[in-house]
């Protein structure tokens, strides 16, 4: 498994760790990519995806999260929120 596979592999494993509190209150994540500057790209679904703190669900929760599984990962970006 090449270190880009393990990275990738990691970062799902820690996804499906915050899945069921997004799923409380009725929203859930997908992973879309992980670039080669490993950055972390998910999709947040559901009521996620149209909250008005899904910034911060982002940001302070699935981050926070991923980092502290993968400390390799520089960031953790949503491609369906307008956050730049």
């Amino acid at each position: 498994m090449s270190a880009n596979e393990e990275i990738i592999r990691k970062v799902s494993a820690s996804i499906e760790t915050i899945r069921p509190f997004l799923q409380n209150d009725g929203g859930d994540i997908s992973l879309v990519e992980v670039t080669d500057d490993l950055v972390v790209k998910v999709k947040l679904l559901g009521a996620c995806g149209s909250c008005p703190y899904s910034i911060l669900t982002l940001k302070n929760g699935v981050e926070q999260a991923i980092k502290r599984e993968v400390p390799e990962i520089v960031e953790v970006v949503a491609v369906n929120l307008n956050m730049q």
